[in-house]
Order: structure tokens, then sequence, then C-alpha cells
């Protein structure tokens, strides 16, 4: 088994993964300031509590989008698995032909997302990843990766209505009963969820427009299964491409 860890802005997520199946994911806050001590407990009680030992576990890779954790994080995983951890940075063999104008500034978890979706689905092909923001990464038909979007995610836009507007409370995220909101919650309601829907729709829309071609959609990342059911384009729901990716480059290094 393959021990994969995504550390993200927001969440930790953590899995076990063979080319059979997936053992577990689990996911833990970001907190920049853990030691490295308290990032070992933490990925200590997650093996725990699916009954996996060190003697269970081949290997572990780490991408990060958070430099002030990785070292932390890759020596908390050394120190409980007992094996060395390959992180997803330069030097590490992706086999992703990346055609941006700096290569280098790709984030490894968009690196990951990438090579699972070309090992699995048809290209030209769209990723969109939802997390603390929302990204579109745009592979065209011979599997080279062009770039994409950045945009605010669905929680950042939230938390920046509700921050600012001081009638405004927090509220979940969850489809109200109808499009047209009756009251204030409602309101908010429809306009985070169908404003994402909407954007993910037109995104897409647009990236076919400038390659002249269809595209297969795929949508991972916390927030997909709240927004993607919501638009109106065919768009496939993966939760485990990150993770998927990040075994196909640690086989592809390890050989």
């Amino acid at each position: 088994m393959l021990l994969a860890i995504d550390i993200g802005n927001t969440n930790i997520v953590i899995g076990g993964i063979d080319r059979n199946k997936i053992y577990f994911i689990e996911r833990l806050s970001t907190v920049r300031t853990k030691t490295e001590l308290e990032y070992a407990v933490d990925i200590k009680t997650v093996l725990d509590i699916y009954g996996i030992t060190d003697n269970d576990i081949d290997g572990c890779i780490i991408s990060s989008v958070v430099p002030q954790i990785t070292e932390v994080a890759r020596l908390a995983t050394k120190k409980i698995i007992k094996k060395d951890v390959m992180v997803l940075g330069p030097g590490v063999k992706t086999g992703l032909n990346i055609q941006t104008d700096h290569p280098g500034e790709l984030g490894a978890d968009l690196v990951a997302a990438a090579v699972a979706g070309i090992a699995e689905y048809n290209v030209p092909l769209v990723i969109i990843d939802m997390g603390t923001a929302t990204t579109a990464s745009v592979i065209d038909s011979q599997k080279k990766y062009l770039g994409g979007m950045i945009l605010p995610g669905v929680r950042v836009s939230l938390d920046a209505l509700t921050s600012r507007a001081s009638q405004l409370s927090g509220i979940s995220i969850e489809a109200p009963k109808k499009v047209i909101g009756k009251n204030t919650i409602d309101c908010m309601k429809s306009g985070i969820l169908y404003s994402n829907a909407a954007a993910i729709d037109g995104i897409v829309e647009r990236i076919e427009e400038e390659l002249g071609e269809k595209v297969t959609v795929v949508a991972t990342g916390g927030l997909a299964r709240t927004i993607v059911p919501h638009c109106k384009r065919d768009i496939i729901i993966d939760d485990d491409l990150l993770l998927k990716g990040l075994l196909v480059i640690y086989e592809k290094n390890c050989r």
C-alpha cells in the first residue's frame, strides 16, 4: 500500500492506495504552526483507526502547496512509517508535458490530478479542482498541459460575503428549495451555489471555444459533490483523482 498525502491550504488529505483499491481517505485541518511531533501524532492516529501498521505501507509520497509545512510533514511521516518519503517537486519524474510559461510554478496538486486525468479519461480534458481555490486545468488532445484558470473557491467567496456584510450571518452550503430565494439565507445559498455552478459551465464552454473541440470534464476536491450536481454540463466526479495521480507518479519514479 502507498501512503499518499496532499497538503492543501485548508485540508491535508491522507489516503492509502494501490493499483487495486483505495483503502481509506481522511482529511485533517492544515495548521501551519503544528510541530513535527504533532503531525506525527495525527498521521499515527489515522493509521491506527484503520488498523494499518508501518509494515502494511510500502512507501509514501507527498504533494504540497504549503511550503512551510512540507518538510515538517515529510519528517513526521517518516517517523511513523519508518521509510523514506518522496515529495513531489523538482527532480521527480511525472511524465507531464507542461506548456505553461513557467512550468515550475505549477502546483503539485494540479500536476498529480493532471497525471491521473490523462491516465484515466479521454482527452482533451478539463479538470476542475474545488478546494480553497477553484482551479481549471486544460489538457489538449496530445496530452499536453496547456494551462488553466484560478478563481476564488466556494468557501472563500462565502466567507468574503459574510465578513463584509454585517447583516449576513454564516450559512451552510446547500441547495435552497428554489433558485429565487425568498429570504436572506436562501438568497445567499442560491447565489453561492448557482453562481459557482454557472461559472464552471461557462468556463468549460469558453475553453471548448478556444480549443475548437469538445472536452471531457472531471471534477474533484472537497466541494465538487456540492456544486457539480447543479451544473448543466455532464461532469464526472472523481474524489480520488489526486491520490491516483500520486500513485502513478510514485510508481514511475520507483521503476
